[in-house]
């Protein structure tokens, strides 16, 4: 099981890479029995059918590389030296969590850390090879272009309090407080979607996970921006099933987001 597929591009490429870290819903046979059933049968923590929102971006000459295993398994979205991506007191799952986002024991014994050893496991199985190819895949169009976009996708209810209280904006944008992509890029995505008829933040309560703290380097030409979403713009008001007229709404401001960030590119 590798983790993930990659969606190559139907039309002419262009300098953009989308990763999807966290829609995955699968998990290894093996690991199966250790899981509370309930839990797993819907991992409630997943960023439900964000590939299929972005499922636009082939032809639009974009990579998309999107997760197929559970984030309960392996985050590809945390550091795998456990350092904590906030600092505010938030609940912060990691690389390898043990609780959902509201304290819940994912195992059936409990267990408040994962073994080191089947940490690196995973870590070796999963983890890395999501990060290899995203390097591959930058490097190879900076090489073409003489820079690159990474354009990291995800979604979260609308109210999580081990996060906040009071309900998110639609739509946070994160460059790691304007250090994963250049001025330019960040002005056009900041006013493109904080134009829009969505509420919009920037920065605030997400500014950019691993993959973007990670892979962002303007300095080298390649540049990440993560954008955060209430899955109530996507799905329906319970927020569970997927709704193809708000998707739709939602895929014509992305589109225009990423075609203006494409011709700056």
């Amino acid at each position: 099981m590798e983790g993930f597929k990659v969606i190559q591009p139907t039309a002419t490429a262009v300098p953009v890479v989308l990763s999807v870290p966290h829609c995955g819903t699968e998990f290894p046979e093996s690991l199966v029995p250790d899981y509370v059933p309930e839990l797993i049968k819907k991992p409630d923590d997943t960023d439900w059918f964000v590939h299929k929102l972005y499922d636009f971006a082939p032809a639009m000459g974009i990579t998309l590389i999107h997760a197929t295993l559970s984030r309960w398994v392996i985050d590809l979205n945390r550091d795998p030296d456990g350092k904590p991506l906030y600092s505010d007191g938030r609940l912060i799952t990691g690389l390898c969590p043990t609780t959902t986002f509201i304290g819940e024991p994912l195992y059936r014994d409990r267990r408040t850390v994962v073994d080191a050893k089947e940490v690196q496991r995973r870590h070796d199985l999963y983890f890395e090879p999501y990060h290899n190819r995203l390097q591959r895949e930058l490097i190879g169009l900076k090489e073409k272009f003489g820079s690159a976009l990474l354009w990291d996708c995800h979604s979260i209810r609308q109210v999580v309090p081990s996060i906040q209280q009071d309900k998110f904006p639609d739509l946070i944008l994160g460059d790691a407080d304007k250090t994963s992509a250049s001025k330019e890029l960040i002005k056009t995505a900041v006013s493109v979607l904080g134009n829009s008829t969505y509420s919009f933040s920037h920065n605030r309560p997400f500014k950019g996970g691993y993959i973007t703290r990670r892979f962002g380097r303007p300095a080298e030409g390649v540049h990440a921006l993560q954008l955060e979403m209430t899955k109530v713009n996507y799905l329906d008001d319970r927020e569970n099933n997927y709704d193809a007229q708000r998707a739709g709404t939602m895929a014509v401001l992305l589109k225009k987001c990423l075609r203006e960030l494409i011709g700056i590119l």
